[in-house]
């Protein structure tokens, strides 16, 4: 079988995979972008049916191509999130095939570049960007065991209310996916309790603009570190029913049992830590800066935007929250599934390159590796807080088709006589 040579190979097909293919094309060098299912795939099979993108049309997009039928200031749905990026790949002529995995690849021996080898044969590139994102495999801690009439599933697998069985439901990870999971079935009519962890929550508008545009003008999509301690700390913000802010005591008030963050498994019991109440502070604490740094920016810049004092009125606290609730008998309270909303971990297993930590993890620089020609793509905070946004990818992914374009020039570059 021959071997197929091109500068540069893309690993992935989704949002990182298609910026990439957008530079390089622009930059000159040949590529391929390879992708093992098809364009998208997980918004099409790994997210909820219901899933609204969480910042409006407007800014959630690359910015070469708006949304079709969704208006700037609206919420596109995964079925149209998913239709743009394949409606992208023809726009800018993406060379991308589906349906091909990336099984290993390996630096050639004693000469520049590297092999992979996939499922439609073998390829040789001067550089490889692994543009697979941050959501490869889906993490479920080792809190509880497999339970009898109890169903277990990550976020990602969940798809609506009528595919769990009757019975109360038990929803761990309060970010953006765990809370609009519990606020869909309860308004499925369904018992949910909610373990809350340490989270941002910003308000959704405020002062008449959405969120993304205060943490724009703010700064704070460009911010370059994430604060020490706040690695982890997820954003609950969502962009359903027509885009809310996410106020824990109103889902309370509503239904939703609260809790502190999951702990323990015992005797049928699950424990819960002792932190929802701090948990919530955090959050509020976050939220009204967010507040307090918007109305600084109108006074000093003179802006003539409508007054919103509603937004610092806080909701009645909660009994679930006064008086927390430290264990849950899941047989005693009809506890039939539990969903762990509790996020991703990156699997790099085809990569067969020294770049890698002794956890799997990335070792890099804004995308770039000590490996010559091995890039990453699609990272949360790789260059910035926005990195792992629609439209932060397709920044970090012109970063690095402008390094791989200057190495060329290096390359290339032959001594006069």
């Amino acid at each position: 079988m021959s071997i197929e040579k091109v500068e540069t190979l893309v690993v992935g097909g989704g949002q990182a995979g298609l910026a990439m293919s957008e530079h390089l094309s622009n930059s000159g060098g040949s590529h391929l972008v390879l992708e093992r299912h098809r364009i998208a795939e997980r918004w099409h099979t790994e997210r909820w049916d219901s899933l609204m993108a969480n910042g409006p049309a407007w800014h959630d997009r690359f910015p070469s191509m708006e949304f079709a039928g969704v208006k700037p200031d609206e919420f596109a749905s995964k079925a149209q999130v998913a239709e743009y990026f394949a409606c992208y790949a023809e726009l800018i002529k993406a060379p991308i095939r589906c349906g091909v995995d990336v099984l290993k690849v390996r630096r050639n021996s004693a000469r520049a570049g590297f092999t992979a080898e996939t499922t439609a044969g073998t390829v040789e590139a001067q550089n490889v960007v692994a543009a697979t994102g941050p959501f490869q495999h889906p993490v479920i801690p080792k809190v509880l065991p497999e339970i009898d009439g109890v169903t277990q599933l990550h976020s990602n697998s969940y798809h609506n209310p009528g595919q769990l069985p009757d019975g109360a439901v038990l929803v761990v990870g309060a970010g953006s996916s765990g809370t609009q999971i519990a606020d869909e079935l309860r308004r499925s009519g369904k018992q949910v309790y909610l373990s809350v962890g340490p989270h941002d929550r910003p308000p959704r508008r405020y002062r008449g603009q959405d969120f993304v545009w205060w943490l724009g003008v703010l700064g704070k999509w460009d911010a370059e570190t994430v604060e020490p301690g706040r690695e982890h700390v997820t954003i609950a913000v969502s962009g359903a029913y027509g885009g809310r802010t996410i106020d824990f005591r109103s889902l309370a008030a509503d239904g939703i049992v609260l809790t502190g963050m999951t702990e323990s498994f015992q005797s049928g019991s699950v424990t819960f830590a002792d932190d929802l109440v701090g948990n919530l502070a955090a959050g509020d604490a976050n939220y009204l800066s967010v507040l307090d740094e918007a109305d600084q920016y109108i006074a000093r810049n003179g802006l003539d935007f409508p007054d919103d004092p509603q937004a610092r009125v806080q909701a009645p606290e909660p009994s679930c929250v006064s008086d927390p609730l430290r264990q849950l008998h899941l047989a005693e309270a009809n506890v039939t599934a539990v969903i762990w909303a509790t996020g991703y971990s990156v699997d790099y297993h085809w990569l067969d390159v020294d770049v890698l930590d002794a956890q799997g993890k990335p070792v890099h620089h804004r995308g770039i590796t000590a490996e010559p020609g091995i890039y990453f793509l699609g990272l949360p905070w790789q260059t910035r807080r926005g990195s792992s946004f629609i439209w932060g990818v397709w920044h970090d992914a012109k970063n690095l088709a402008d390094h791989i374009a200057k190495q060329r020039m290096y390359r290339q570059y032959t001594p006069a006589d």
